[in-house]
């Protein structure tokens, strides 16, 4: 369960789509991130622009300043990092064959698939707030005087119940 959270949280909402950046897929198999994009660009066929993408310059310094994630030291990269999105991640276990990506790959579907099951059971939920949000607007017009008239009767019982000034005074008034 804690790897899962961990993989929860290199998931990013780019473009509206759920993806995760090819550094921190690297960190995840184990291999560098030019190894990395190396062999996703042997096998560039099988990742069309909907399995991966190239980020722009602003989508990832927007990406570093949202989520806090720590700029590149000394050197840096040199071309803008690429991001997966959930059918990139599993084509991506069919060009690294290691024991560590394979198990890597399994969470991170998991993962997708808690995030698509936690929206589907919230949607209804968010519906509803909407439907009450609603409902309280419309109905709220209607009783706009008499709402007023129960807070000044508020205020005025605030004012009546104050307590009064207790102690004493040393100063001659």
């Amino acid at each position: 369960m804690n790897n899962l959270i961990q993989v929860q949280n290199l998931i990013y909402e780019i473009r509206g789509i759920k993806v995760m950046l090819d550094s921190d897929l690297a960190k995840l198999y184990g291999v560098e991130t030019f190894n990395l994009n190396k062999a996703v660009k042997r096998n560039f066929q099988r990742f069309p622009k909907d399995f991966m993408f190239q980020l722009t310059k602003e989508e990832y310094e927007s990406l570093i300043f949202q989520n806090g994630i720590s700029k590149p030291k000394r050197g840096g990269r040199r071309f803008m990092p690429y991001v997966f999105t959930e059918q990139g991640v599993a084509m991506l276990s069919s060009i690294l064959n290691s024991e560590q990506a394979i198990q890597i790959n399994i969470q991170i579907m998991r993962t997708f698939v808690q995030i698509k099951q936690f929206a589907l059971e919230n949607k209804d939920l968010a519906r509803r707030v909407s439907e009450l949000e609603h409902y309280f607007i419309e109905h709220a017009k209607d009783y706009k005087e008499d709402m007023m008239e129960i807070h000044q009767a508020i205020d005025l019982l605030m004012d009546r119940t104050k307590p009064a000034k207790i102690g004493f005074n040393t100063k001659n008034e």
